[in-house]
């Protein structure tokens, strides 16, 4: 599992946002995220360098 601190992450919009850009890359990505702690948790075959540059391509970049 990847975790990874985003920032911006503000609300359920922005975690349907998250969401759908982790699964458009990885449909069979498992995707939890927290707006209050600003946590994402990503179980994904996918590397966490491919997450970090998927994220802030949307706007969302990884602390």
């Amino acid at each position: 599992m990847i975790q990874l601190k985003v920032p911006d992450l503000a609300c359920s919009a922005c975690v349907a946002t998250v969401t759908s850009a982790i699964q458009k890359l990885d449909p069979a990505a498992t995707v939890q995220a927290d707006p209050k702690t600003k946590l994402v948790q990503v179980e994904t075959s996918q590397s966490e360098e491919t997450l970090r540059q998927t994220l802030l391509k949307i706007g969302y970049p990884a602390a």
